[in-house]
């Protein structure tokens, strides 16, 4: 992936999409979910899409997430065209570019928090040596350093979405996308959650997408948009 350069200029601009569509066709009438979307997302960024059931979310979602390709439009990832790679090719960039926290923290239940941590660095190569150190590092961003090898099944519904976090920003990704992530939780871990997404755009330089339906989660992001119809405003 390292002999892809951007070819816009713009260093802090990690997600770039344009004009993209997506359609299914399935019974007598093609349904058009995303209708010609546009999004740009730069370093240090964080924007919460919102919408209602319906609207797209899932699979503007699907789509950020390289699970599935649009119809048509542009998608690129810090200047790599991402709609060009093989699948192979996109599931290596999807393990060591992407990061993912998702509404269940779905941790290793019969591990410790560094097992559940080292998993995701095993996957991508990280060199034995090097895992205790990211390891650490993306547990005091969310302050978690000091539970580094307590089982993961005796931590609190709060902790469990930190680790998630951290594992989310183990691999030092170029963004990560959360899908719901404060709808388990009650306001003050909700807000907890928050103050530490907003620390680690602003420490790590981390670009984040938020899929949310949550008003709170919204206001704590630098900036929301808004998917109506297939359409995003914002």
């Amino acid at each position: 992936m390292s002999n892809q350069t951007a070819g816009s200029g713009d260093n802090d601009l990690v997600i770039d999409i344009n004009n993209l569509t997506k359609t299914y066709n399935s019974g007598l009438e093609p349904i058009r979910v995303l209708k010609d979307v546009n999004l740009h997302v730069r370093r240090g960024e964080m924007v919460a899409v919102m919408g209602p059931s319906g609207s797209g979310k899932s699979t503007l979602l699907f789509i950020l997430g390289l699970f599935q390709p649009p119809s048509t439009g542009g998608y690129k990832v810090a200047g790599v065209d991402v709609l060009s790679l093989s699948r192979d090719q996109q599931a290596i960039f999807r393990r060591e570019m992407l990061g993912f926290v998702f509404q269940t923290c779905d941790l290793l239940e019969n591990s410790t928090v560094y097992e559940n941590l080292e998993l995701p660095l095993i996957y991508a190569g990280v060199p034995r040596r090097e895992r205790p150190d990211r390891i650490k590092e993306a547990l005091r961003m969310v302050a978690l350093d000091h539970r580094v090898y307590q089982p993961s099944n005796r931590l609190s519904g709060g902790e469990r979405q930190r680790v998630s976090i951290a594992r989310a920003l183990v691999n030092e990704p170029e963004f990560i996308l959360a899908d719901e992530p404060t709808g388990q939780l009650d306001r003050e871990n909700s807000l907890r959650v928050l103050e530490y997404f907003t620390k680690i755009t602003e420490e790590a330089r981390t670009a984040m997408v938020v899929v949310t339906h949550d008003q709170m989660t919204a206001e704590h992001c630098t900036r929301k948009a808004v998917l109506t119809d297939g359409y995003l405003n914002g």
